[in-house]
């Protein structure tokens, strides 16, 4: 498979943040937020992450939006993880099983896209 460029790595992220988005705008919206802080804080590392490329993503720049990505990323890494092993105490229902899961796969995506774009050459 042939290397992706910038612009199709860009396109990529952008597009597994949709991901991103609708676990971002579950766990914002579910009962079980509004009662867990970490769930909260959750949240808003995920929406955090996505407004710091959105400038870079409308002016269409992949260099921008690639070395933003690699510096945020480890905050999203960490919010993925943080939900994933708080998932079970918060809720067992399938929608919150999805959403981790979901959430999980996406960001490894995600990972895998920047360690072919090192921060330093994006």
């Amino acid at each position: 498979m042939p290397a992706l460029t910038p612009e199709d790595r860009m396109r990529r992220i952008d597009a597994l943040l949709s991901h991103v988005w609708m676990v971002r705008a579950f766990l914002k919206h579910s009962d079980e937020a509004a009662e867990d802080e970490e769930l909260q804080e959750i949240h808003r590392d995920l929406y955090d992450y996505m407004l710091a490329l959105g400038q870079s993503w409308k002016d269409q720049d992949a260099a921008a939006y690639l070395k933003q990505a690699h510096k945020k990323f480890r905050k999203l890494r960490d919010a993925a993880e943080r939900f994933r092993r708080i998932q079970p105490e918060v809720s067992s229902h399938t929608n919150f099983q999805m959403a981790a899961q979901s959430l999980t796969a996406a960001v490894a995506e995600i990972g895998e896209l920047l360690a072919e774009s090192p921060a330093d050459s994006a």
